[in-house]
């Protein structure tokens, strides 16, 4: 098997994993993950402000429901491959045009979207697919890209519910300017457990 043949393969057998019971039960454990996030998207789009928005990734809606109110629901877009995750983000947020896609090959235009992002999704990327999820990112995206991630210097593979290859620390910034070196990086922080999320960092970068 060639590398590139090896590469999709991983790519297909985490799609898969996600998109079954493996991803039916994430949804089940995460369904108030997004509960503390109104005040980081309020102020996020007061200082960089969209007309519209893609979540690459955007499960059952912890991100779009505070995304709508702002810019509108019919301006608000997400793509995911686990179909329970979409039957309740359309049933919660109806408006919202939410559709199946995987992250590698989205179905939009390029620069179509004024802020295109994840949210502890890129960690779920195989290391050789990475670069293609980051493309496709970037691609879509006519002015900000936000990544949102678990942080490592280098990176390390964490253990993820008894699956290997799942979830990936890494230096997600440096990966983007090494890929897209025209990227600006605006801002960056730290999100932590004790203000409702899960300690992961956030990177925003300027597409010229």
């Amino acid at each position: 098997m060639s590398n590139n043949q090896s590469s999709n393969a991983e790519a297909k057998r985490l799609e898969q994993l996600w998109g079954g019971q493996f991803g039916d039960s994430y949804v089940d454990r995460n369904k108030t993950a997004g509960d503390h996030r109104e005040a980081f998207w309020k102020d996020l789009l007061t200082e960089y402000p969209a007309q519209n928005a893609l979540e690459v990734g955007c499960n059952i809606g912890a991100n779009l429901r505070w995304i709508a109110p702002i810019l509108h629901p019919q301006n608000v877009y997400g793509v995911d491959i686990n179909l329970k995750a979409l039957r309740e983000l359309h049933t919660n947020y109806p408006d919202v045009n939410a559709i199946w896609s995987p992250a590698r090959d989205l179905p939009y235009r390029d620069r179509w979207f004024d802020l295109v992002f994840t949210m502890g999704v890129l960690i779920h990327q195989p290391e050789d697919t990475l670069p293609l999820v980051m493309s496709e990112v970037v691609r879509c995206s006519k002015r900000y890209i936000l990544c949102t991630e678990y942080y490592s210097k280098e990176t390390v593979e964490v253990s993820y519910h008894n699956q290997s290859g799942a979830l990936f620390k890494r230096d997600y910034a440096k990966i983007y300017l090494n890929l897209f070196p025209e990227l600006r990086l605006l801002k960056e922080g730290f999100l932590g457990k004790k203000d409702g999320w899960d300690d992961v960092t956030f990177w925003l970068f300027e597409k010229p």
